[in-house]
């Protein structure tokens, strides 16, 4: 049972449409090598185009992830910035195939059971971390720790850590009796959200919900973690203190988090946006598309239109 006294309540309606997704997540690393050894070769991403020090990667020809390579050490840990970002695939047999690949080459990986979602766990050689998610909201919902429920409860009224560990042998009998391996991701794939490093709980919430508009879900202090997103599970961004309330953003030429993208369907939304950024004298600056803004912490947003 979770301690209703260390959740506050911060459930609301969103205020970004629905239709909101996140676009294209750029990142830091030190190495092509190495960088690609993991996200192509392991996450299973294809490398789209290149440009500069800048390799986009993605699935079906749409781009989810730009390494920037020329950082000069690896993700700092205890710093603000990046935990990990999901790549969502849309079957579950890419799940395993996912497995597979960093079975292989001999990764390690934390498959986990969140109820709602399935996620395998890992990082790229520089730190970075990264979430291969399923998700199955049909296998039950999220608990109300206001209530003093459990973190999850299946449709059959069961409690649910949503920490348990995925049965691998169920999850690579999804590959069936002859298996095909795959090298890649398939279309469909795409950036489910993005879990990031902060030093305050109400701040970030105050921010993610009430500034740039998502959905208030949780908030559990006993946890050390928050989040939000549009109007079901699994969230759009989570954001925890695991780094302490002393934690800044990581020097100069580290790995790590460059900025994301929040992508909006219309010019009124990103208005909307705007116009909450002027009300609480937050600072933005117009971009090709859209506005750069950054949350309280300093990890850099661009929200643009689709």
């Amino acid at each position: 049972m979770i301690d209703a006294s260390v959740q506050t309540n911060v459930k609301s309606k969103p205020l970004l449409p629905l239709s909101t997704t996140l676009g294209p997540v750029h990142i830091a690393v030190t190495d092509r090598a190495k960088a690609l050894a993991i996200w192509q070769d392991v996450v299973g991403l294809e490398l789209i185009s290149e440009t500069g020090n800048a390799l986009a990667l993605g699935a079906g020809g749409k781009v989810l992830i730009v390494l920037e390579t020329g950082a000069t050490r690896p993700s700092v840990p205890r710093t603000i910035g990046l935990y990990h970002v999901a790549v969502h695939v849309p079957h579950r047999v890419d799940l395993a195939q996912m497995a597979v690949r960093a079975l292989q080459r001999n990764v390690r990986i934390s498959p986990t059971d969140h109820l709602v979602s399935e996620a395998i766990y890992l990082w790229d050689l520089d730190g970075n971390g990264i979430e291969i998610t399923f998700e199955t909201p049909w296998r039950g919902t999220l608990g109300d720790p206001d209530k003093g429920e459990t973190y999850a409860v299946t449709t059959e009224g069961k409690p649910h850590s949503g920490r348990d560990p995925i049965d691998l042998d169920g999850l690579l009998a999804e590959l069936g009796e002859s298996p095909v391996l795959l090298a890649r991701m398939p279309a469909g794939t795409r950036i489910g959200h993005i879990h990031v490093h902060v030093n305050d709980l109400g701040l970030a919430m105050d921010f993610y919900r009430d500034v740039i508009g998502f959905a208030g879900f949780l908030l559990i202090h006993s946890f050390g973690m928050g989040d939000v997103g549009l109007d079901y599970m699994p969230h759009t961004v989570a954001f925890n203190i695991w780094s302490g309330p002393n934690a800044a953003l990581p020097p100069a030429g580290a790995a790590g988090l460059r900025f994301f993208h929040i992508v909006l369907p219309d010019a009124v939304a990103l208005e909307g946006v705007k116009a909450r950024l002027d009300g609480v004298k937050a600072p933005f600056s117009l971009i090709e598309g859209g506005i750069e803004t950054q949350d309280p912490f300093g990890n850099r947003i661009k929200v643009v239109l689709a």
